[in-house]
């Protein structure tokens, strides 16, 4: 809604309405309101052809959010997800140049334990803005070309499995494509359970048309 001063949203209503004359309506969702433990807001838009009352789905308040940890890996993942020392000291060196002038900086080492991640992003600070501390592992051999070795700390990116599981994916989703692919998919995605609560919102609305018409 506030992309170009809102314009562009506004831009996508009129023609939506007046140009092809849906009845629309939209909303502004965050996942973690619907069993996700991610910071996720984005807009979605719903449209009928006809005339149809239509309520989006109120999200449980008695349901708590699960953290973070709940989406790890339940093994030791593959070094390849661990930072260099090197990089590791210059994002810090990054941030604290950044906070210096006042300025904000995306880099973020999460507590799986009481947090839960920051939106899913390609590109950028993207994977670096939900780093979090895995002791889990045991070979610190690196198997992918890196500057310096392994950081000591354990800071680590999450996998793509665990990007799918913020996002809703079930755990038979297949990722058939490299890392840096699946990355820039899940991180485009929109979240599975808010879609699918919406769809069920959808089809109760077209019910009760078709039960009004007999």
């Amino acid at each position: 809604m506030q992309h170009d001063k809102g314009n562009t949203f506004r831009t996508i209503m009129r023609v939506l309405q007046e140009d092809l004359g849906y009845t629309v309506y939209a909303k502004l969702i965050n996942a973690k309101d619907f069993g996700l433990p991610q910071k996720r807001e984005r807009i979605y838009i719903v449209g009928f052809r006809d005339k149809i009352a239509f309520d989006f789905p109120e999200p449980d308040i008695d349901r708590k959010t699960p953290c973070l940890k709940d989406v790890l890996e339940a093994k030791e993942v593959s070094p390849k997800y661990y930072l260099s020392d090197t990089y590791l000291s210059t994002l810090e060196r990054h941030k604290k140049r950044h906070e210096r002038k006042g300025n904000g900086f995306g880099f973020r080492i999460l507590d799986p334990e009481k947090e839960i991640a920051n939106t899913l992003v390609v590109g950028g600070m993207g994977r670096e803005r939900n780093l979090i501390i895995d002791k889990r592992l045991r070979d610190f051999k690196p198997v992918t070309p890196i500057k310096g070795k392994i950081n000591d700390r354990y800071v680590r990116r999450l996998t793509p499995r665990e990007w799918a599981r913020l996002q809703g994916f079930p755990e038979s989703f297949k990722i058939p494509v490299s890392d840096t692919q699946a990355y820039k998919q899940f991180g485009n995605s929109v979240c599975v359970p808010v879609v699918e609560a919406i769809a069920k919102k959808m089809i109760e609305a077209l019910h009760r048309v078709k039960g009004s018409h007999g």
